[in-house]
C-alpha cells in the first residue's frame, strides 16, 4: 500500500505536467493502451491471455465505469484546485469505503478503525476548511470524484476473492480503453516531445499503483488498508509547496498530523499480527 501511496503521487504530478496540452479524455486513452503492453510481461508470468478469463465480467465493468468516471473528474480538478486539496478532498473515498466495506462486506467497523476514519475525516476538514471561502466547482468535481473511487474500491475487494491483482488491472486497461475511445477521438491532439515522458509516466504509476492496491486487498482488509491512504493528504501538500509553491499554512499542517496520527492508531491495534493473509 505504501507503494501505492507512492505511486499515486506521482501520478498526480505527472497528470498536471500533461494537462496543460492535452484534454483529459485524450489522456486517460493513452494511459491505458500504453499501459496494457506494460503489463503484459505479468499476464505472460501468470499464464498468458487464457488465464485472465473471469467469472465476474460484470463486476469488472461495473468497477471500471466508476473508475473511469472518477478518474475524469478527478484529473479535471487536478487543472482547478491546489494539489493538496485535490488529494484531501479525494480522502473522503476511504471513509465510504470503510462504511461500504461494513455494510456489503460483512467487514467489522471497529472502534479503532472509527477513531482513524474520524481522525481522518476531521483532518481533511482542517486541510479543505468548507465554509470559509467560496466554494471552487472543482472541490465538487472531486468530492464525486471520491464518492464514485470508494465504489472502485469496494468492487476490487469483491473481485481480490477469485481474481488476481494482475486480471483485475488487464481488464480495467481493457475496459477503460474501450469506454474512452470515442472521446479521446473527438480531442486528439499530438503530444509535444516535452509530454511524452510524463504520458509514459502516468501509464506506469496509473496502472502499477492499482496492482499494489489490489494486491493490498488481497491481504488485509479494505477498512484497514484504505484509510492508510490518508498520508497522501500530507505528502502532497509537500509536493505543492516544493513543486508548485503552494503554501502549507498552519490548518493544512494540523490536518495533516490528525490524518498520521489516526493511521498509527489504526495500524498498531492489538490483534494486528493475527490477521490471516489470503494465498496469491
Amino acid at each position: 500500500m505504501m507503494t501505492a501511496i507512492a505511486l499515486l503521487l506521482l501520478m498526480a504530478v505527472s497528470g498536471r505536467a500533461i494537462t496543460r496540452e492535452v484534454d483529459v479524455f485524450q489522456v486517460m486513452e493513452m494511459r491505458s493502451v500504453i499501459a496494457f503492453f506494460m503489463l503484459l510481461p505479468l499476464v505472460y508470468r501468470e499464464g498468458g491471455f487464457k488465464a485472465m478469463r473471469t467469472d465476474l465480467m460484470k463486476v469488472h465493468i461495473g468497477r471500471n465505469v466508476a473508475h473511469y468516471v472518477g478518474q475524469f473528474a478527478w484529473l479535471m480538478g487536478l487543472t482547478i484546485i491546489p494539489l493538496a486539496q485535490v488529494i484531501a478532498i479525494e480522502f473522503t473515498a476511504p471513509i465510504w469505503a470503510a462504511i461500504m466495506a461494513a455494510m456489503f462486506l460483512g467487514e467489522r467497523l471497529t472502534w479503532r478503525k472509527g477513531v482513524a476514519i474520524s481522525f481522518g475525516l476531521v483532518g481533511v476538514a482542517f486541510v479543505v476548511r468548507p465554509g470559509t471561502a467560496h466554494l471552487n466547482p472543482g472541490h465538487l468535481i472531486v468530492l464525486g470524484a471520491a464518492f464514485v473511487f470508494a465504489i472502485s474500491f469496494i468492487t476490487t475487494k469483491v473481485l481480490t476473492r477469485s481474481d488476481s491483482a494482475t486480471k483485475i488491472i488487464f481488464w480495467m486497461l481493457i475496459i477503460q480503453s474501450i469506454i474512452g475511445l470515442i472521446p479521446a477521438i473527438r480531442v486528439w491532439v499530438w503530444p509535444s516531445a516535452e509530454i511524452w515522458p510524463w504520458i509514459f509516466v502516468i501509464a506506469f504509476t496509473g496502472t502499477f499503483a492499482h496492482y499494489c492496491m489490489a494486491k493490498a486487498l488481497t491481504y488485509g482488509e479494505a477498512s484497514t488498508i484504505m484509510p492508510m491512504d490518508y498520508l497522501r493528504v500530507p505528502l502532497s501538500a509537500l509536493l505543492g509547496y516544493l513543486l508548485y509553491a503552494e503554501a502549507i499554512d498552519s490548518f493544512t499542517a494540523i490536518g495533516a498530523g490528525l490524518i498520521l496520527a489516526g493511521n498509527l492508531f489504526n495500524l498498531r491495534r492489538p490483534n494486528a499480527n493475527r490477521i490471516q493473509q489470503t494465498p496469491t
